[in-house]
């Protein structure tokens, strides 16, 4: 795809690292790992609009001004876009087979994706191109049943049946017709409230990406992996953003099978919710444990009912849970212990 308008730059500093920067568990929080990652330069080696506009379009070297003007500010990503998408004349299925000629998929991320589905990590395609194409991508080198398996977040087309005009179904009505960032931190929200109620468990965002286009969502992400060598490393090192390196999904499997490990001994496999434990004259007081009870009952639309395993926190025999309910009104009543 056409790059992303490039993000202001920041001081660059000199003395960079880049060690992998994995936000510590919570004690006793087991972190709910999701993927997201960038399509093309990232599981596919090559960029699926290129390969369409150099051949059926507006050709490379058009290509190559109408991403200038992108980097210069001269023009908005969506108006380049538009440009390039319209420029095209293909049917879909001529289009397509050019594409499966052409492109390469990273040599593991079969192998990834496989262990993602093993482990129940949710994997998550982040996309500025056309979810059409993404998809019948994916479901060739895949095979349709994996393919389901991967959500696709990038923007839809009308596509005319001779392939006399693409134009894109733009996610989001602003210069850069589908804003990453954005995305994310929808996703989060969205994953946050999944959790809630679940076995204490806290969402880990993994963003996985290579270009300088990535870097909106790449921002939002709790953990970065950016392919060596290419624009999003080095402006990583530029800016002193923390990310790691990585050469195929081999490398990213390392690093997540890490986290794993790292949940499963602190929390034997399971996570937990917060604790509201009793004071000497039986009140109630908010322990910050996976989100305060402060701050869920200052969201009045919550209406939650928590179990919480005690034993390790109080040494009180014959207790073994208490029940909390935050009521719609915003108030922490005490609960119905039980043995």
């Amino acid at each position: 795809m056409p790059i992303a308008i490039t993000p202001p730059e920041t001081p660059v500093q000199k003395d960079l690292s880049t060690v992998v920067q994995v936000p510590p568990p919570t004690e006793n929080k087991k972190r709910k790992i999701i993927c997201f990652s960038d399509f093309d330069g990232t599981i596919f080696m090559q960029d699926t609009g290129h390969i369409l506009f150099d051949n059926h379009g507006c050709g490379a070297e058009r290509r190559e001004v109408l991403d200038e003007q992108i980097k210069t500010g001269e023009r908005s990503f969506r108006d380049v876009s538009e440009e390039m998408w319209g420029s095209l004349n293909v049917p879909f299925d001529d289009g397509f087979e050019v594409m499966k000629s052409t492109l390469e998929i990273d040599p593991a991320f079969r192998a990834f994706h496989a262990y993602c589905r093993q482990h129940g990590i949710p994997f998550n395609v982040i996309s500025a191109g056309l979810k059409p194409i993404l998809r019948r991508v994916l479901d060739t080198f895949l095979g349709e049943e994996a393919s389901a398996h991967i959500d696709i977040v990038a923007n839809e087309a009308e596509i005319t049946d001779d392939g006399s005009a693409w134009k894109p179904i733009w996610r989001h009505d602003n210069e850069m017709g589908h804003d990453k960032a954005l995305s994310m931190a929808e996703a989060r929200a969205q994953a946050e409230e999944a959790l809630i109620g679940d076995d204490g468990s806290v969402p880990l965002i993994v963003f996985i990406g290579d270009g300088v286009s990535d870097l909106p969502a790449a921002r939002q992400a709790d953990v970065l992996f950016a392919r060596r060598g290419l624009r999003l490393e080095e402006y990583c090192q530029e800016n002193d953003i923390a990310y790691t390196a990585f050469d195929t999904f081999a490398d990213i499997q390392i690093e997540i099978e890490k986290i794993r490990d790292e949940d499963e001994k602190k929390t034997a496999g399971k996570g937990r919710l917060l604790l509201e434990s009793v004071d000497g004259d039986l009140g109630w007081q908010n322990t910050h444990f996976g989100g305060s009870v402060s701050e869920t009952a200052s969201r009045p639309n919550w209406k939650l009912c928590r179990r919480i395993l005690l034993q390790d926190w109080l040494d009180m025999d014959g207790l073994n849970f208490i029940v909390l309910f935050v009521h719609s009104r915003g108030q922490l009543d005490k609960g119905q212990s039980a043995t």
